[in-house]
């Protein structure tokens, strides 16, 4: 069984048991989260595509870390002005994993 949740903008696929790395959430380390916008859940004996969210369905998950990305370097220049920028970046995200998918 499979579902398709959407949480900071983006969609994921999950299964029970998977780690992924989410934009970062609101929750303590070790916390448990529950993600209620499931757009699609896949079983067995078929496919439930939501309209636009499926009713009733929701996936359980723990935050195991809070982290940053790598450093982005984003730099501004104009040419023969002698205009240059320099700034980093690192997006922070957090470690979930999931735990019960229910429909």
């Amino acid at each position: 069984m499979y579902a398709i949740i959407e949480t900071g903008g983006k969609q994921y696929k999950v299964q029970e048991g998977d780690v992924l790395f989410i934009e970062k959430l609101n929750a303590n380390e070790g916390e448990s989260i529950t993600f209620d916008q499931v757009v699609a859940i896949g079983k067995e004996d078929g496919f439930v595509a939501g309209t636009p969210l499926v009713s009733g369905a929701s996936v359980s998950a723990t935050v195991e870390r809070h982290l940053k990305g790598k450093k982005l370097i984003v730099f501004k220049y104009k040419a023969k002005k002698n205009y240059r920028r320099k700034q980093g970046h690192r997006q922070p995200y957090s470690k979930v994993t999931i735990g019960k998918i229910q429909a």
